[in-house]
């Protein structure tokens, strides 16, 4: 029986497939199968899974279902007491399994453990990463207020602790690794690799593109989550409101252009302001302010240039960060 099971849904991912396995091939830790669940493709997907000759990779075919059932039916062939969950255009770094498997032999009290993430811009190839996170234990209320966790590819989780809490929910589609890590959180201590592991590969076809979704998904994931918990997390529902309407805020600024996305944007962060003022104090508040401002102030092409080359001085500066560690 392997160690680990490594999930891997894909629908129609003929363009990274192949490095996403590969990313796992080449783990330093190598006692693991590979489950694909072809969900439906209907591109060159299940050809190019055809041809990677590797024993610990088995090809599951299905119609269209989704990630979350994707997710599920991975699970019902998983044979290892770990199951990590990797999206079909994200990559790990060759330490990932090694490192997190480690980390919860450390901590047998703990079914899930975590890594940092490099976020990956799908045109240009940037990479950065956010600041680093240190929450271990219970997590439950950092959890409700940020999804530092940040990707369905990151961590690495006891069977146990699965079999705990059931299967993923189709239903809140748009936020379901968030409902799915809250309800982790809610029995089990979280561990933290203080290392980034996951390239996870942000894309404008993907589901945080669909901001009205995403926020509907997120307002249901919370009401869940709210009614299932204990009573000393109820004064955190405001502060969880409005970090929902502020990654709202993000998504509309990236994700829809013009004079649109900055009135939707600005409605988003307002209402965030109003629930929870303390939010104006977190950093994330304030570069999105600035971002604001400036596609308030000047035109669309001088204010989208001026915020690229903020984000290449801000991708050099973490570079050299992980250089010189």
């Amino acid at each position: 029986m392997p160690t680990i099971s490594v999930i891997i849904p894909a629908y129609n991912s003929e363009r990274t497939i192949v490095d996403t396995i590969v990313s796992v091939q080449q783990q330093t830790f190598s006692d693991f199968e590979i489950i694909v669940i072809n969900d439906g493709s209907t591109d060159g997907t299940l050809k190019l899974l055809d041809e990677l000759k590797d024993s610990r990779l088995k090809v599951f075919s299905y119609e269209n279902g989704g990630l979350s059932v994707a997710r599920n039916r991975g699970i019902s062939h998983a044979k290892g007491d770990f199951i990590a969950f990797l999206d079909a255009d994200d990559l790990w770094t060759a330490d990932k399994l090694e490192l997190q498997l480690e980390a919860l032999q450390k901590n047998p009290e703990a079914g899930v453990a975590y890594s940092w993430t490099y976020f990956m811009d799908e045109q240009t190839g940037n990479c950065h990463m956010d600041q680093p996170i240190f929450f271990q234990g219970k997590v439950l209320a950092n959890l409700l207020t940020w999804n530092f966790i940040a990707s369905g590819s990151n961590p690495l989780i006891r069977k146990q602790a699965i079999e705990s809490v059931g299967e993923f929910e189709p239903s809140v589609s748009g936020a379901a690794d968030w409902d799915y890590w809250l309800r982790l959180a809610a029995k089990w201590s979280f561990v933290v690799v203080t290392k980034p592991q996951i390239f996870y590969r942000q894309s404008s076809n993907s589901m945080s593109s669909k901001v009205e979704f995403m926020e509907d998904c997120q307002f249901k994931v919370l009401e869940r989550a709210f009614q299932s918990g204990a009573p000393e997390i109820q004064i955190l529902k405001n502060h969880s409101l409005a970090y929902v309407y502020r990654y709202s805020c993000r998504l509309c600024l990236t994700r829809i252009t013009g004079d649109e996305g900055v009135e939707k944007a600005s409605k988003k962060l307002g209402k965030a302001i109003q629930l929870y003022p303390k939010i104006l104090l977190e950093k994330e508040t304030q570069k999105l302010i600035i971002k604001l401002l400036l596609k308030k102030i000047l035109v669309e092409n001088i204010s989208g240039y001026l915020l690229q080359i903020i984000s290449k001085i801000r991708v050099t500066h973490v570079q050299k960060l992980n250089i010189n560690e």
